[in-house]
This record gives C-alpha cells, sequence and structure tokens, in this order.
C-alpha cells in the first residue's frame, strides 16, 4: 500500500556524481511516492515547474543541485505551490540553509512529507528569481569559466581551479546604489538572501531570508591578496572586514552599475553579461517545505488557502 501523498519530482536522469548515481536509486526505490518527470534541460525544469504551479498542484519537489532547484523556483515564482527539496547535486547550498543535509535523502522526503510550510523572501536579479544568492564579477566568472564536464569530474574542486585562473583578470569598477540613496563602490558584489554561499560557509553574517533585506558584500580589491584574506574571514566564520577590503551592508532593493559587460548568476546559475542589474524583492514569497519551525505553518492545514489563495491571483488575473 503507497503511504503518503504522491508528489510531482522534477529531476535530472543524466546527472553523473556519486551522489547524483545515489538519489536516482532513492527515487527510484521510492517510486510509488514520487510522478517522476526527467528533465533535459533548465529551461524545461522551469516549464515543468509552471506547469504544475498553474494547474494548482500543492507541492512541487525538486531533485539535484542548485541549477535544478533555481530553474523550478522561477517556475513556482507567485504561485502558493510549495517547493519540496531532495538535495542530489554537486553544490545543494539552499537546502542547506534550511537545514536539510545535502545526500540525506530519508531525511529531506521526511521534511517533505511533515508538511511544515515555511515563506522566505525571494528576490529578482534583472528580472530572473533567485532564493540563496547572486554574484556580479570575480564569482560569476569563475562560474562562466567552469564547464560542465568539469564540475562533473572534479565537484566542488572544478571551481577553485577556474578561481586561480580568473585571479589575473583585471577587475571592472562597480557602483552599487542601495534604495534609500547608500552608495558603494568595489569590484566585485555579493548578494545574500540566506547566510550561506558555495555550501558550508556562513557568508552574509547577518542574513535571514524572512526579512526582506538583501544581505551585500562589495569587494574594494581584486587578487591573490584580497581572496586570501576572504578566505582566512571564511574560517573564522565569515569575512573579515576589519581590513577594509570588504564592505557589507543590507538594503530593501538596490542597483549596480559596471563600467563594462561582467558575468551575473543567481543561485550559481550563470544568467549572461551585463553592464546594469536592479535587484528588488518579488511580488510573493516562496513556500518551502522545510524543517519544522514555531513559526511554520503545517502544510495540511493550509491545503484550504493554498485553493484560496489560487483563487484570488485568477481573479486578479481576469
Amino acid at each position: 500500500m503507497q503511504a503518503g501523498p504522491r508528489y510531482p519530482l522534477i529531476f535530472n536522469p543524466r546527472a553523473r556524481s556519486q551522489r547524483g548515481r545515489r538519489a536516482l536509486s532513492f527515487i527510484m526505490n521510492h517510486a510509488p511516492r514520487f510522478a517522476l518527470y526527467a528533465t533535459s534541460s533548465i529551461g524545461e525544469a522551469r516549464e515543468l515547474a509552471r506547469k504544475f504551479a498553474d494547474a494548482g498542484e500543492p507541492v512541487v519537489v525538486a531533485a539535484g543541485g542548485d541549477g535544478t532547484l533555481n530553474a523550478v523556483v522561477c517556475g513556482l515564482s507567485g504561485s502558493p505551490t510549495a517547493l519540496g527539496v531532495l538535495p542530489a547535486g554537486t553544490m545543494n547550498v539552499f537546502a542547506r540553509e534550511l537545514g536539510i543535509a545535502s545526500g540525506d535523502f530519508p531525511g529531506a522526503l521526511s521534511v517533505i512529507d511533515g508538511g511544515c510550510v515555511r515563506e522566505v523572501d525571494l528576490f529578482l536579479a534583472n528580472g530572473a528569481p533567485f532564493v540563496q544568492m547572486a554574484g556580479l564579477g570575480f564569482d560569476a566568472r569563475v562560474i562562466e569559466e567552469t564547464t560542465w564536464e568539469r564540475k562533473k569530474l572534479l565537484g566542488p574542486l572544478a571551481y577553485l581551479i577556474s578561481a586561480v585562473r580568473v585571479l589575473g583578470d583585471r577587475p571592472p569598477q562597480m557602483r552599487v546604489i542601495c534604495e534609500d540613496g547608500r552608495e558603494e563602490t568595489g569590484v566585485c558584489v555579493l548578494v545574500g538572501n540566506g547566510s550561506h554561499y558555495g555550501g558550508q560557509f556562513k557568508l552574509f553574517r547577518k542574513a535571514d531570508n524572512a526579512d526582506s533585506l538583501l544581505d551585500v558584500l562589495v569587494f574594494k580589491e581584486a587578487g591573490y591578496r584580497a581572496v586570501f584574506e576572504s578566505l582566512r574571514g571564511l574560517a573564522r566564520g565569515g569575512v573579515d572586514l576589519s581590513e577594509g577590503m570588504v564592505t557589507y551592508i543590507q538594503a530593501k532593493a538596490l542597483q549596480v552599475e559596471c563600467e563594462r559587460e561582467v558575468p551575473l548568476e543567481a543561485d550559481g546559475e550563470l544568467l549572461g553579461r551585463v553592464k546594469r542589474v536592479e535587484f528588488v524583492p518579488a511580488a510573493q514569497n516562496l513556500r518551502v517545505l522545510a524543517p519544522e519551525m514555531p513559526q511554520a505553518t503545517r502544510f495540511g492545514d493550509s491545503v484550504l488557502a493554498i485553493k484560496n489563495w489560487t483563487k484570488v491571483l485568477q481573479a486578479n488575473e481576469s
């Protein structure tokens, strides 16, 4: 007999990492719990998620790394459909932010079955939704430089190799303008909704993904010294601001202007090259199935609310 509800699950069947293979084995061993939808591209995953949201599906599960998760988040953006997370990829930063251990598939399914819904802030980078972080300049350049083949072969080490290659590039000057008029200048900008960056590092010390604020790191320098100092700060629990090499600010919204086109990434996915970026809050928060917290609501108790919300959205469109 099937235990519990059956969830639509979006996954990449071509995952080659050891964790990806274990995830696929877990999914197949629990196939009665899922309606499986294999995707061949990020765009297909996004469209599938949007299709489920438009149909009023209460829950959609993303099985994969940050790329798959971001695609599903984009598809669910603006809907009451709750996101379930099965962390199966090379990087699973948002899962860690929620308190779901990477590779703990039984634990992740228990969280989904637990039905505890948390609302988290959702922001847009030039209209593209992101739930964890975005980067402009150095870190996006590293992602741009890291090939899919190298990432599958080396895992997180692939990014370090790319970083060494990129360090010699001349960085562009950037101007950060907050919604309240504050301004900063630098050569690289990282924007956090959650506290984690790159996996286990709590780069954004003050971040809370339910406070309606973005946490922004503006790096004043580039090169080996700046990277070394940043890594030293990370080892101490966060970027060391005492050297005057990094400015930490919080803002409800901001824009960044660059002297030349630079790469932009959101949740680890490259969005292209830009000269100007606007970071603004999305119209609605994202609903996520997460480990239970006092302020979270039970999914089972909120099904009627989801249906009512769907009716309101449909009425507003008509």
